[in-house]
This record gives C-alpha cells, sequence and structure tokens, in this order.
C-alpha cells in the first residue's frame, strides 16, 4: 500500500499558518515540533493533524527565522544522520534535510540538549557538507 500525500489538508493548514502570529521563540540546541507540512519527494513531512515533526534548531536568524534540522526516531547509522540525545530520548538528526523555517511553524518546544551535544551536532552537519 503507498502513501497518499494530503496536498490540499496541508494547503489549508499552512494558510492558517501564515495568517497567524508568531507564537514561539527557539533558541539553538533547543528541540520543537514544527509543522512542517507535506512536501516532494524524498524530502521530509510532517505526521499528524499538524503536520508535526521534531527538529532541533540550529541557529536562529531573527526573531521570525530559524535554520533547523528535522529528526526521526528510527535509528540510522549512516554518515547522512546523527543521534542526539535529550530528556529520556534518542533521535536521530537528519544531515541532509537541513532547511529555513518561519517561527511561526513551531508548535510547541520539546526540549532542550546539552551544549557538548549540541556541540556534537553542529560539527556533524557541518563535515557532512
Amino acid at each position: 500500500m503507498s502513501y497518499e500525500k494530503n496536498f490540499d489538508s496541508w494547503n489549508e493548514s499552512k494558510k492558517t499558518l501564515e495568517h497567524g502570529p508568531i507564537l514561539h521563540y527557539g533558541h539553538p540546541g533547543e528541540v520543537w515540533w514544527c509543522s512542517l507540512g507535506i512536501n516532494l519527494g524524498v524530502e521530509v513531512d510532517g505526521r499528524n493533524d499538524n503536520f508535526e515533526r521534531p527538529v532541533v534548531v540550529l541557529r536562529t536568524y531573527n526573531r521570525e527565522s530559524l535554520l533547523v534540522l528535522p529528526l526521526t526516531s528510527k535509528e540510522k547509522n549512516d554518515r547522512f544522520h546523527h543521534p542526539i540525545h535529550f530528556g529520556k530520548y534518542t533521535s536521530w538528526a537528519k544531515l541532509t534535510q537541513v532547511r529555513v523555517v518561519s517561527a511561526k511553524r513551531l508548535l510547541r518546544k520539546l526540549d532542550s540538549i546539552d551544549e557538548n551535544e549540541f556541540s556534537l551536532l553542529r560539527k556533524a552537519w557541518i563535515d557532512s557538507q
């Protein structure tokens, strides 16, 4: 059975996000649920009603935009993924799926990763380029 992407539903959600206020501000090293939406091909998609996926904030450019790496709970031990630990969770950052997002997409904060973990993540991302 193939997965059918619901672009129409995501488009309606995206309109709501666009016209809404910025409710949250992310900071480097924070892990957030983020409304990433439905994307093309192998680009990472969000799930559930909010088209959401966890992301870790790599950088903030200003109050409106951030550089994020999507996370997956599926263990991936290759050069395109990097494990991060926060709270009781281990996730894998998808190093090839970095993207700039609007702060309007941030839904709720999950946690923060410690400075050492964040430094290792940033190095892994830079080395993957």
